[in-house]
């Protein structure tokens, strides 16, 4: 597969997740030509896979509080799978 173009790399992930939808319903209308809904089938895939990585990043960044059995507060890490 070919690398996702530039654009996608500084999407959001609700602007990226907005566009894979847009993509999603298009080919499932099956109103695409098949040359133009293989490269959108392709975007999409890329996209995915950018939303994932949004998504892995934001679940690294969350911290859970964790109350201690003397009533202490601390922080820990999210236990990411």
């Amino acid at each position: 597969m070919a690398e996702p173009a530039a654009d996608i790399a500084t999407m959001s992930f609700e602007d990226a997740l907005s566009e894979l939808d847009r993509i999603v319903r298009a080919l499932e209308g099956g109103a695409t030509k098949l040359d133009d809904a293989i490269a959108a089938y392709e975007r999409g895939a890329h996209l995915k896979r950018h939303c994932e990585a949004k998504l892995r990043e934001a679940q690294a960044r969350v911290d859970r509080i964790v109350l201690g059995p003397d009533g202490s507060v601390s922080i820990e890490p999210a236990n990411i799978q």
